[in-house]
């Protein structure tokens, strides 16, 4: 009796065991595993049910602290905790359950859930997100006309060769995005060496290119700068000498204009004073020399009349 009552427990205990595992397994879909470039936006949806309740959002990133959204229907209240502001709902939780990442970092890389309550139970919708990185190579020519050559990269940082080989030593610099960027400078051994090849040797990236800097066009672009540069100098002293040579002045003096001299008024009798006093002396003159005449003609003993 006893054996058969262990035995009755026994099996009513497995039939709850792989009925919580089959629920389980309903309620929790298989890791959706998602992409994003770094520096642009991603988007993880979560599933639609109905009659729900509450949705939450768990972030379990790679790196920093952890963060959750969440939006409780019932009383139309949202609650971020631990959030940047680069991580929110899509757009309003009330018709769009959705989680957006702006301007996407390698930090963010990790794992996300989406939780959803309803009168059935809870339903999990996880996401693993992956920030990918793409590779840059840049080869170029200095202001020196020696080959340079970068190239930016995801840790661990890329491997920079030459073809001819280099006695440059690269130089890394990682950056607070999480990728890090090689610099070479081309050293050639020999004189001639302004013809290489450059080769970024990574598990993102593995390109190969050539580059020739000793091109004559650059020497013929200098000399053809300096003869113009002469041109307009002998351009600008014959014509300031043609100037010259024709009488034209860049710097004339004015003329100041004609000032009319100006005299006070005077009293009319100022001028005619001295006529007048000029005439009564011919008057007086005159006078005299009549009565002269006059006693001469006259006889002895008779004066003029008066």
């Amino acid at each position: 009796m006893k054996a058969g009552a262990d035995m009755e427990i026994a099996g009513k205990a497995v039939c709850v065991f792989m009925l919580l595992t089959i629920i389980r397994l309903r309620r929790t879909e298989g890791i959706n595993r998602v992409s994003a470039h770094l520096g642009h936006s991603t988007v993880m949806t979560c599933r639609n049910e109905t009659n729900i309740t509450m949705v939450t959002w768990k972030t379990s990133p790679k790196a920093g602290r952890q963060c959750t959204l969440s939006y409780l229907i019932d009383s139309n209240k949202t609650e971020k905790i631990n959030c940047s502001h680069r991580i929110n709902w899509r757009s309003r939780p009330d018709w769009d359950h959705a989680l957006e990442i702006q301007q996407v970092e390698m930090a963010d890389e990790g794992n996300y859930t989406c939780e959803v309550v309803n009168a059935d139970g809870n339903f999990h919708n996880p996401y693993h997100l992956t920030v990918l990185v793409s590779p840059r190579m840049a080869l170029y020519c200095d202001d020196h006309g020696n080959p340079v050559c970068e190239a930016e990269t995801e840790k661990p940082a890329a491997e920079i060769s030459w073809v001819p080989q280099s006695n440059s030593t690269p130089r890394a610099d990682s950056h607070s995005n999480g990728t890090v960027t090689v610099l070479s400078r081309f050293a050639a051994r020999s004189s001639d060496g302004k013809n290489a090849t450059c080769i970024v040797s990574h598990t993102t990236l593995n390109e190969a290119k050539s580059i020739d800097c000793s091109s004559p066009h650059r020497y013929l672009i200098l000399c053809i700068a300096i003869v113009l540069s002469f041109l307009i100098i002998i351009m600008f002293a014959a014509v300031i000498y043609c100037l010259k040579l024709h009488g034209y002045r860049f710097c004339r003096k004015t003329k100041p204009p004609d000032i009319v001299p100006t005299y006070p008024l005077q009293d009319d009798t100022v001028e005619v004073e001295p006529y007048t006093t000029y005439v009564q002396k011919e008057n007086a003159i005159y006078n005299s020399v009549s009565d002269l005449t006059l006693r001469q003609n006259l006889p002895q003993g008779q004066s003029p009349a008066t």
